[in-house]
């Protein structure tokens, strides 16, 4: 609860600092680089879910290459501003206003899911629940991109001031997807607060 009402005042009278209106380049170099092989599925649209979707700038971005989007965040500032924002870009995208990790409103499968920052900062007992509703909502085959950073070190500065020590190491999130999805790529960084951060790639796993 204290983080939902943390991310609707940082919505409502801020400038959250990750809500920089700007596509990271990751996801366009790999969206970009994938158009080809999307466009060969034997579906009449490209099916994306925008997980922790803000106001909407990465939702808006994949419905202009083609995808039919559906956006998912807890903020409803947030939603009411990706709706703004879509309806001026003449954009139909499916926004809503939910719990990443309570995802059973749900049915259809995606082929490309995408998670900036969102699965670091659900609550750790209910993780493997996000995970488990991404994984059905991920067709075989299809793409699950993740962004996290690390939880912050015991000497670090600012750790002793958080409420939550939020984040989620390498190991877990590899981990954590194992039974679902194959780990296809990973790149390591910093964040903006100088964290160690990574970018996931991962391959729905076919059924067995």
């Amino acid at each position: 609860m204290f983080r939902k009402l943390f991310f609707e005042f940082q919505y409502r009278f801020a400038k959250p600092p990750w809500d920089s209106g700007i596509t990271p380049p990751e996801v366009v170099a790999f969206v970009d680089k994938t158009a080809e092989a999307f466009q060969t599925l034997k579906v009449s649209q490209r099916r994306a879910l925008d997980l922790g979707c803000g106001t909407g700038t990465n939702a808006i971005f994949l419905a202009q290459r083609g995808f039919a989007v559906i956006g998912v965040d807890f903020s409803s500032h947030a939603i009411a501003t990706a709706r703004a924002k879509a309806k001026r870009a003449n954009l139909a995208i499916d926004f809503h206003v939910a719990d990443v990790s309570r995802l059973d409103f749900l049915s259809d499968t995606f082929d490309f899911v995408l998670d900036i920052g969102c699965l670091h900062g659900v609550d750790p007992a209910r993780r493997a629940q996000s995970v488990a509703h991404i994984a059905r909502l991920t067709r075989p085959g299809g793409v699950f991109m993740l962004y996290t950073f690390s939880p912050r070190a015991s000497n670090e500065r600012g750790h002793l001031i958080q409420i939550r020590n939020v984040g989620i190491t390498p190991d877990d999130v590899i981990e954590m997807c194992a039974p679902h999805f194959a780990l296809t790529h990973i790149e390591h960084g910093m964040s903006r607060g100088q964290r160690a951060s990574a970018w996931f790639w991962f391959k729905r796993k076919s059924e067995i």
